[in-house]
């Protein structure tokens, strides 16, 4: 059994999956073979093979530097949303979700997504095997652990930052930091495996199709996101006694806008980038890439614009995000004019999904992160089940409503409930954990101060700049921090 983690017919889908010498038996039913000195006297002896090895490697090492990058545009998303009093925190949160992220999946976290599969038995369900990359260690085609580990610890980095904006303006530094590290060195990886590692999901008789993880990544982050900000309760002025809702305005669209383009760019490292070759199939991935982010921002500006008589913007950067987390499943899968439609339809839900988390479930999320991640990542994931191009074995069937049958469907729907509930149990139990051991959210006078000051000893912005600004008392960098508390800008929606 192939893992269905590319194209057919791409010079990486010619390449089977490598793993250590170790797992010989348990790998050869899967299609697996093993990288050792012969893999690498063959490579010596075609030239042609070396210098497409060579590229392979660079090609997805430099996708990974751009889905890396991602970082920075979630940071500006999250700030820019959210109030000018806690910009430091929230810079600072996303960057220790790569810091203590990174340590975390290279330990173990690793292992536990690419370690070996089984025969039926626990390693299908989580890789037990290649802790800090050392033997046992998976890896895909002719791409070195090395490359493939840097490729994977930025998709885990995306997993675990998308958490932020829900947590945001109320969470203690030191309770996200220990959510940072278990995410990424555990419940993150499972799901991983299940799919990416060989395990169940991809075994089944239809295989599960996550091409560049609408699920794997996005939903795992946005249904992490729903349990964060539900265990935190709203900030406060958020709801009204009567149970209505106030808007509490960002402080910065064009950090918010900024941030939605560096996440258009690093997403042509997250999509064409997980071909895991430097092959002809990147740029139609690119397309439909492309495509789905333009539709989800124009379906989301319509609907928005209707709805109120006023384009939103930072609707309309969500809308651009939804987009292309709905396409992330099925980039590979679903042609041009069906990704136009699969991101138009991902940036209409966001819309109402972000109206009826705030208003009826009464979930306080700043950014809309469970609404662009968790929710337009199950739609993505069930688009493949009805979009899907063609018959393709080992990695997906015609989706229904082009003339196929319901079984890649049925076996997107088994693949949305087991991640749900995988990641609603741990996640729920994990900060359930954390409130009890060091406590998940600051004191009420911090969160009205604001976190910067609070938790990291200094202010996001100096004097003259931002709609909050702390004053220092004296001179010198001994000076005890003041805070100047200006009105809240609420309005009530």
């Amino acid at each position: 059994m192939d893992i269905p983690r590319r194209r057919p017919g791409s010079s990486g889908w010619r390449r089977k999956l490598l793993v250590g010498a170790s797992v010989a038996t348990a790998a050869g039913a899967a299609g697996i073979v093993l990288a050792g000195p012969v893999a690498a006297q063959d490579a010596e002896l075609d030239p042609a093979a070396l210098v497409q090895t060579n590229l392979n490697n660079i090609f997805v090492f430099i996708a990974a530097v751009l889905v890396i990058f991602m970082q920075a545009g979630f940071a500006l998303v999250e700030a820019g949303l959210t109030r000018a009093k806690s910009v430091a925190n929230i810079m600072m949160k996303n960057l220790m979700d790569f810091c203590a992220g990174a340590v975390a999946f290279f330990a173990v976290g690793y292992a536990f997504a690419f370690g070996p599969v089984g025969d039926g038995g626990i390693k299908d369900l989580i890789g037990l095997d290649g802790w800090f990359l050392g033997d046992g260690a998976g890896t895909y085609g002719d791409l070195s652990v090395s490359t493939f580990f840097v490729f994977q610890v930025a998709f885990a980095a995306t997993a675990a930052t998308i958490v932020s904006g829900a947590m945001a303006e109320r969470t203690k530094f030191k309770a996200y930091f220990v959510y940072s590290f278990i995410i990424s060195a555990f419940i993150y990886p499972v799901v991983v495996h299940w799919l990416w590692g060989g395990g169940w999901l991809v075994q089944l008789d239809t295989p599960y199709h996550d091409f560049a993880g609408s699920s794997i990544v996005h939903m795992t982050g946005g249904i992490a996101a729903f349990w964060g900000a539900k265990a935190l309760g709203p900030r406060i002025g958020k709801y009204n006694p009567d149970g209505s809702s106030n808007a509490i305005l960002g402080h910065n669209l064009p950090f918010a806008i900024l941030g939605c383009f560096i996440l258009l760019v690093g997403w042509y490292g997250f999509n064409p980038g997980s071909e895991l070759a430097a092959d002809s199939a990147v740029s139609g991935i690119a397309v439909t890439t492309t495509l789905a982010a333009a539709a989800g921002a124009l379906a989301t500006t319509a609907v928005v614009w209707l709805r109120t008589g006023k384009p939103d913007v930072a609707m309309a950067g969500n809308g651009l995000l939804a987009g292309l987390v709905a396409i992330t499943a099925g980039t590979a899968a679903i042609t041009g004019p069906w990704s136009i439609l699969v991101g138009a339809v991902g940036g209409v839900i966001v819309v109402f999904a972000v109206d009826f988390i705030d208003k009826v479930l009464k979930v306080d999320d700043p950014v809309g992160a469970i609404s662009v991640h968790g929710v337009c990542g199950i739609w993505g994931v069930l688009a493949v089940g009805l979009f899907a191009s063609q018959d393709v074995e080992g990695f997906w069937k015609q989706g229904l409503l082009l003339g196929g049958g319901t079984d890649q469907l049925i076996t997107q729907v088994i693949g949305i409930l087991a991640i749900t509930a995988w990641v609603s149990v741990t996640s729920f139990v994990m900060f359930l954990l954390i409130k009890l051991v060091v406590g998940l959210r600051v004191s009420e006078e911090e969160e009205i101060a604001g976190l910067d000051v609070e938790e990291h000893g200094s202010p996001g912005y100096g004097e003259g700049f931002g709609t909050f600004v702390p004053a220092l008392s004296g001179n010198g960098a001994t000076a005890e921090p003041v805070t100047v508390t200006e009105p809240e800008p609420v309005a009530t929606v």
